[in-house]
């Protein structure tokens, strides 16, 4: 010890130290332990070594100190006993011998330091603080050997945990690890981990992971789906890390697992499922309506009715079942997956094994409370080395589009990238048509059926091209909704058509989306426009309905607020198909009936559609709402709508599109 300093840092580090002090000499005794108060809190002491010993039995004891000539128990014996307890425990020894017998046996019982009597307060400190550093480290030993078991016991618990020597032969597993495989540790030591391996997972993935963890030395974690004794697949994500030597040099390779099966998004399992088979064939089964479920049906409804039909999806295959497990995706959508070449081997028909199933689906009623739910669904299938998901999933999107219970999907998706590098393409070619001001209205004359008059214009948008031709909005208005332009297109067609109003004395009727009155920015421009006294009564809004409508009552406002204000009429277009409904009229309080071209196109010779246009024409008569039909594309249909009572006619037979300044 060299001074003041020295003592606070002795006094510092031994803070929590406790010790104990045996001695037989009460002068000795009382001076030592006068010394032991300046630097310990805690001070265990004993007369002789069986005293300390019982001590050392009852109390946690960090530091010993202990005369060697003692009665009953002398202090080497002691220290012997104590060791067989805590061999790592620290001990000094006091002692005025200098024999080297008695140094020896004290060296064989493995003390840590000397004190000489009599006791000089330098020796003393010194030989304090040698042992004390040591007892400081052992404990922070202790306390991180603690700790670690502890981790290691949690680690035992919750994970999954092997160890392999460099080739990959087990040598160790826990308890968790045979509880999950169903082998025993007897059946799985000396064995090579691949006795787990579930044949689905590609070779690739093994390559990646020996390149990592054996080529590279580094820890290597993912999933990986193993294959238990009884046959059953479970999914694993694991971390694999090699064990070094101090040279470089592979030990063994320890693996710490965490079971997912039950967490992992069946999605994921799908994915997983094929990735692992360059031979998978995957069918996507959908719900049919499912997405309008819930305007019917409560969620936990249609919850139930999705969860129900899951579970019994598996029962409605054929009876020569091919598909062992069924893949939940949410939203009315399930998944089957199989190896294609199983199914060619069992010279199974995939495709009548399908209509079979939704057959099956279409006979069986689901039946809840108060509800019998009668499901309908569709199926895309597709299978090969690549793409099999994305074409299946396009292949569904199809069936849904088009109403088709059944769809093979091989190859689609490149139908649906040539369709992306079109819509990329036609969005290409609006943007240049903004730039360049060809966004533009022609508009088409609407005549009064008796005096066949032009009593207004419908403004219909279209694009001129690089090539100046002029191209319908049917190429490019849906495509422009799903990209940033079609906000724009509107405030174009909006702008000329109120100003088309300045050159001409007619009327002029503008086509509305729902998707247009919803827009704030659209809104209060038609609000400003119509306000405006030289347009007052020369306005009419056709309304497309839309069954995506967010904010109803934000358009009905609109209408009531435009009617009001700027003497607007209200058209509902293409009425007879799509969503319209005589209910929505109430809602909307039209003016105007436009009746869908597709019923006046076939209304010569199909007495079905004209017999629907006589009910409209009827029940618009009624409310007081005139008509006006579109497609009048020759002399007869015009004089069929005549006589059935069709206010007005719109279409090639009076007029084509056209600019007008």
């Amino acid at each position: 010890m060299n001074g003041k300093s020295d003592l606070n840092e002795l006094i510092d580090i031994s803070r929590d130290i406790r010790i104990l002090y045996a001695e037989d000499d009460i002068e000795v005794r009382d001076s030592v332990v006068k010394l032991l108060n300046i630097i310990f809190d805690v001070i265990f002491v004993a007369n002789d070594g069986e005293e300390a010993l019982t001590i050392f039995k009852n109390e946690s004891i960090d530091l010993v100190i202990t005369d060697i000539n003692m009665p009953i128990m002398n202090g080497i014996e002691f220290i012997e006993h104590i060791k067989e307890i805590d061999h790592n425990i620290p001990t000094l020894i006091i002692s005025a011998h200098g024999e080297l017998d008695v140094m020896f046996k004290a060296i064989q019982a493995g003390i840590d330091g000397f004190i000489v009597k009599p006791i000089q307060t330098e020796q003393f400190l010194s030989s304090v603080k040698k042992v004390v550093e040591k007892t400081v480290l052992q404990k922070a030993h202790n306390k991180n050997l603690a700790i670690l078991e502890q981790y290691q016991e949690i680690t035992n618990k919750s994970s999954i945990i092997s160890k392999t020597d460099p080739d990959g032969v087990i040598t160790f597993v826990n308890d968790n690890f045979c509880e999950i495989s169903g082998y025993t540790k007897e059946e799985l030591i000396g064995q090579p981990h691949n006795i787990v391996r579930h044949p689905d997972n590609p070779k690739k993935l093994f390559k990646k992971l020996w390149n990592t963890i054996k080529t590279n030395k580094q820890p290597w974690q993912g999933i990986i789906k193993n294959l238990s004794k009884d046959g059953k697949s479970y999914y694993v994500k694991s971390i694999i890390k090699p064990l070094l030597d101090q040279d470089g040099n592979i030990i063994e390779y320890m693996a710490l697992r965490n079971d997912i099966s039950e967490i992992m998004s069946e999605k994921k399992q799908l994915f997983a499922s094929l990735e692992s088979s360059r031979t998978s064939l995957l069918a996507l089964i959908q719900i049919e309506n499912f997405d309008i479920l819930d305007k019917f049906y409560d969620t936990q409804t249609v919850e139930k009715i999705e969860t129900i039909f899951g579970n019994t999806l598996l029962s409605l295959l054929p009876k020569n079942k091919i598909f062992e497990k069924i893949y939940k995706l949410g939203d009315g959508s399930f998944a089957l997956v199989e190896d294609y070449n199983k199914i060619i081997e069992n010279q199974i028909n995939i495709e009548e094994h399908l209509l079979e199933l939704i057959k099956n689906a279409k006979d069986s009623t689901i039946k809840l409370k108060n509800i019998d739910y009668d499901v309908s669904i569709s199926i895309s299938y597709s299978y090969g080395e690549e793409h099999t998901y994305e074409n299946a999933k396009y292949g569904i999107e199809k069936a849904m589009q088009n109403n088709q219970s059944l769809v093979f999907a091989n190859n689609l998706i490149e139908e649906a990238h040539k369709n992306a590098q079109k819509n990329i393409e036609t969005i290409h070619m609006v943007k240049k048509a903004l730039d360049n001001f060809n966004i533009v209205s022609y508009f088409q004359p609407i005549i009064h059926n008796k005096t066949k008059e032009i009593i207004k214009y419908e403004s219909l948008v279209r694009l001129i091209n690089d090539k100046g031709e002029i191209i319908s909005p049917y190429f490019f208005l849906e495509t422009s909704k799903k990209g940033t332009y079609y906000t724009k297109i509107t405030e174009r067609v909006i702008e000329s058509s109120f100003k088309v109003l300045d050159h001409i004395k007619h009327n002029v009727s503008i086509n509305l989306s729902v998707l247009d009155i919803e827009n704030i920015t659209i809104r209060n421009k038609l609000i400003e426009l119509v306000s405006n006294p030289a347009y007052k009564g020369r306005v009419t809004f056709e309304l497309l309905e839309d069954e995506d409508i967010k904010d109803f009552e934000t358009v009905k406002e609109f209408i009531l607020l435009v009617k009001d204000i700027g003497d607007v009429q209200i058209a509902i277009d293409d009425f007879g198909s799509g969503y319209s409904n005589f209910e929505r009229l109430l809602d909307y309080n039209p003016d105007i009936l436009k009746i869908d071209g597709s019923l006046i196109r076939n209304i010569e010779h199909d007495l079905f559609s004209k017999n629907i246009v006589e009910t409209i024409v009827t029940f618009a008569k009624k409310q007081n709402i005139e008509t006006i039909a579109e497609f009048v594309e020759n002399e007869n249909i015009y004089n069929i709508l005549n006589d059935i009572g069709i206010d007005y006619s719109q279409g090639y037979y009076f007029g084509r599109p056209e600019k007008l300044i």
